[in-house]
């Protein structure tokens, strides 16, 4: 028991458990009881690294966060066109999050619900971070050309925006369905959005040239 609560990555190992929970038991009857006897430490090593079981569950949905953002990263660095890594990244900010809590033995309302005064302070920080990938992958796409994008940054948190209503945050895995439908919702809202960004010509006109007088 010491030598697992003296390791280097006990904060992980604790959260991990607290996955395991939460699709096991749900939030409201996991216990910190529960966190410390799955990890094998004593309940007050959690108390170390975490104040409670909200600040746990908090850490929990942060290093979701952070795969999200690690997603993203990893697909604009992808040497494939930049509307290409658009498309990847839309399907990466929903589906990990989807994949995350699809084990869940309860909905996610009662989770969120114990901390939502603090997630909604910390979900403009996730946007914020993932924006910021959405925005140097638009900077390429209009260097190369397949991008008309003014404001990069701006049409990033509108990327980030248009799928939000899809997260998790938002709707519950029953509400959210099957992943594969999931899926074809945000490629279908992909296409839409990587064509609005492309410098397409506009369509010519119907109205008639005025005949000279």
């Amino acid at each position: 028991m010491r030598r697992i609560a003296q390791r280097e990555d006990i904060r992980d190992l604790i959260l991990d458990a607290v996955e395991v929970l939460l699709g096991r038991f749900g939030y409201k009857k996991m216990t910190m009881e529960d966190v410390a006897r799955e990890v094998g430490i004593g309940k007050g090593t959690i108390y170390l690294h975490f104040t409670g079981k909200g600040e746990l569950i908090l850490s929990h949905i942060d290093r979701i966060a952070n795969r999200v953002v690690d997603r993203l990263r990893e697909a604009a660095a992808s040497p494939d066109p930049a509307d290409e890594r658009i498309r990847a990244m839309l399907l990466a900010r929903v589906l990990v999050r989807f994949d995350a809590v699809s084990r869940y033995s309860q909905g996610l309302g009662d989770l969120l619900s114990s901390v939502r005064t603090a997630l909604l302070a910390r979900r403009e920080k996730y946007f914020a971070a993932e924006a910021g990938v959405f925005a140097g992958v638009l900077t390429d796409g209009v260097r190369a050309g397949v991008f008309h994008c003014p404001d990069p940054e701006a049409a990033a948190r509108v990327l980030v925006q248009s799928t939000n209503s899809l997260l998790p945050f938002n709707l519950s895995v029953r509400e959210l369905g099957r992943r594969e439908d999931l899926k074809g919702q945000v490629a279908d809202i992909a296409d839409l959005l990587i064509h609005g960004l492309s410098p397409h010509p506009k369509p010519p006109s119907n109205r008639q040239p005025r005949s000279e007088e």
